[in-house]
């Protein structure tokens, strides 16, 4: 059984769009990180929640917001006709948008986790040596958190090639514009088709167990504890 050219352009289209969504991920989400790290404001702890939110939040409740949101009556999408540009739902920029939405979690998380680990010392150690706000972030700070963002990268890509509701919401199935591999494997049940749905399946089932894998080698919980 051979993959068709609509399947195989939906892997290209998932891809592409997980690459997309892990880059703007990461430029997004390190200086939130970084910020969420080390404020002390009172609202701290409403941004952690609002940026976790997708992890609780149903997909489709996600994407029906979205949406409205981006759609031609909603605000945002208002805003953009009257810039006399496209609204994006139903758009390759309106499935990286919601991507970005529904996997910013994945990518802030591990992030801040790694800022946090590094604690004050290098930092002050650092400044002591008159090493300025930015050369203490791209000398220190971030050499120290790279497994953080190796993790983030990782976990934002594999969660985008996965994610299904927010993408059938926010770009229906418009085959070589927004048709990703997991609308894709639903077409393929919804026409009875088991086994293309089975191929590209196991494909997806293969492709999450090596990334944990991977992950669980680079963070060593993998690994045999001592007797």
């Amino acid at each position: 059984m051979t993959l068709s050219a609509s399947d195989i352009s939906a892997i290209t289209l998932t891809l592409q769009l997980a690459a997309v969504t892990t880059l703007l991920l990461m430029l997004i989400a390190t200086p939130l990180a970084w910020w969420l790290t080390h404020t002390q404001t009172r609202w701290r702890a409403a941004v952690t929640a609002l940026v976790a939110l997708p992890l609780v939040l149903p997909p489709t409740v996600l994407g029906f917001y979205l949406l409205v949101l981006l759609g031609p009556k909603g605000m945002i999408g208002q805003w953009m006709q009257q810039m006399g540009l496209d609204t994006l739902p139903f758009t390759f920029g309106g499935l990286v948008v919601g991507s970005i939405v529904f996997s910013l979690p994945f990518a802030v998380q591990p992030i801040t986790n790694a800022f946090a680990a590094i604690g004050a010392r290098p930092l002050e150690v650092a400044a002591t040596l008159r090493a300025s706000v930015w050369d203490r972030f791209w000398s220190v700070a971030v050499p120290l958190a790279r497994p953080g963002f190796i993790t983030a990268a990782v976990l934002a890509f594999a969660h985008t090639v996965g994610e299904f509701g927010v993408v059938l919401m926010l770009g229906g199935n418009i085959p070589g514009e927004t048709r990703v591999l997991s609308v894709a494997i639903y077409d393929h049940v919804e026409a009875l088709e088991y086994t293309q749905a089975h191929l590209l399946s196991a494909g997806l089932l293969v492709f999450s167990f090596v990334v944990l894998l991977m992950l669980g080698r680079h963070s060593g919980q993998w690994q045999r504890v001592p007797a």
